[in-house]
């Protein structure tokens, strides 16, 4: 590893810190919105995603498969 994702790394754990340290505060003033935001965000992650995975399957392009005892699948050399 080079020393820019070591940085990179560190830079996440602080981030983390801090909003765990924003959160806490919050539902420790009793706001309902420290709670409300993230399950927001959550929720919209999961349905993007679940969406995401949706159209991936409904617009895939699927070449179908020869049969293997057709023809044109042997080689001739029989």
């Amino acid at each position: 590893m080079n020393d820019s994702s070591r940085a990179q790394g560190l830079a996440i754990c602080v981030a983390a810190a801090v909003l765990g340290v924003i959160f806490l505060s919050g539902l420790w003033n009793g706001s309902w919105w420290a709670v409300a935001i993230p399950v927001g965000i959550l929720l919209a992650f999961v349905l993007g995603l679940t969406f995401w995975v949706g159209w991936t399957i409904a617009t895939i392009q699927v070449e179908p498969e020869s049969d293997p005892g057709s023809p044109a699948a042997t080689d001739g050399d029989s």
